[in-house]
This record gives structure tokens, C-alpha cells and sequence, in this order.
């Protein structure tokens, strides 16, 4: 496996992935399938200022994570969410460990104070990868969000870096 930057030649990948997650899980409260326009539009507002990587396995994307804003308003500028999702062939062979570590590496490089997780209720996966790079559990919001007909509880995980 080898993780590096995401390029514009991913984006069929990371849509293929990130529309599973959309259609069978509720890792992602998005309700609609992404098109490539809507993938390059992502691409092109966060690239170069925000880290996006890939883990790539045998010349196929096996998953991709990035960082993104937190929150718009300047005293958050050292903030960034963490979003990290792996293709469902490749699960259970450490391309999310590898993802993380990388993404917390790139969080250091650009000097993110603190990197924050949303993880819907019931991820226990997600939960574990994240309990294991020393994010912490902060909060929970209660039905915030309706998938599939349910009401979806998410968890805050946040990290703080070493200054």
C-alpha cells in the first residue's frame, strides 16, 4: 500500500467510494450520489490547502482522506475536520490505519492545532481507528441526522497536535 497525495486522476475513485458510503452506510449523511463535476468542484476548492491523500493498492484507489475547514470563522483557522473512507474491498487490511497516520502527519506539517472527527453512532470501526491515534471521545449530538428512515446520533472525536 502506498498513501500520496490525491491528483485529479483519483477523482473517478474517490466518487465510487464516497457514493457506496452515500448508498449503504450512514458514515456520511449525504443522500444523493456525487457526480465527477461535483468531485472536481470538492478537488479544486480544497487542494492545495488542505491535505487530500489516497491509499493506493495494486494501482487502485483503496481508500482516500483529507482534511477540511471546521468551522469558516478565523479563530478556527488551526482547526480541521477529519474525513477518511475506505473502498468496502479493502477493509480490514489497514488502509484506514494508514490513511490516519499519514493525515495526522500532514495535520503537524500544516500546523493544525487540534482535528476534529464526526463519527455516526454504531461506526465501531471508525471508533477503534480513531480510540487508537489518541482522539478523544468529546461529545455526543443526538438525532442530528435522518438516514435511511432513522434517526442518526454522531460522536465527537477531537485530537489535539504537540505544539
Amino acid at each position: 500500500m502506498w498513501i500520496r497525495n490525491a491528483e485529479a486522476k483519483d477523482l473517478p475513485f474517490i466518487k465510487e467510494i464516497e457514493n457506496d458510503a452515500i448508498i449503504h452506510t450512514t458514515a456520511i449523511f449525504d443522500l444523493e450520489e456525487k457526480s465527477l463535476a461535483d468531485k472536481e468542484k470538492w478537488f479544486e476548492n480544497l487542494h492545495g490547502v488542505y491535505p487530500i491523500l489516497v491509499a493506493e493498492w495494486e494501482e487502485e484507489v483503496a481508500g482516500y482522506g483529507y482534511l477540511s475547514p471546521y468551522n469558516d470563522k478565523l479563530a478556527y483557522q488551526t482547526t480541521a475536520e477529519l474525513s477518511l473512507y475506505v473502498n468496502r474491498n479493502y477493509r480490514g487490511y489497514g488502509v484506514g490505519h494508514g490513511l490516519m497516520k499519514a493525515l495526522l502527519e500532514k495535520a503537524r506539517d500544516y500546523q493544525f492545532h487540534s482535528i476534529i472527527s464526526l463519527i455516526t453512532e454504531g461506526n465501531e470501526a471508525s471508533e477503534r481507528l480513531h480510540d487508537k491515534y489518541q482522539f478523544s471521545h468529546v461529545g455526543t449530538l443526538k438525532e442530528v441526522g435522518n438516514k435511511f428512515d432513522e434517526w442518526q446520533n454522531v460522536k465527537l472525536y477531537q485530537w489535539i497536535g504537540i505544539d
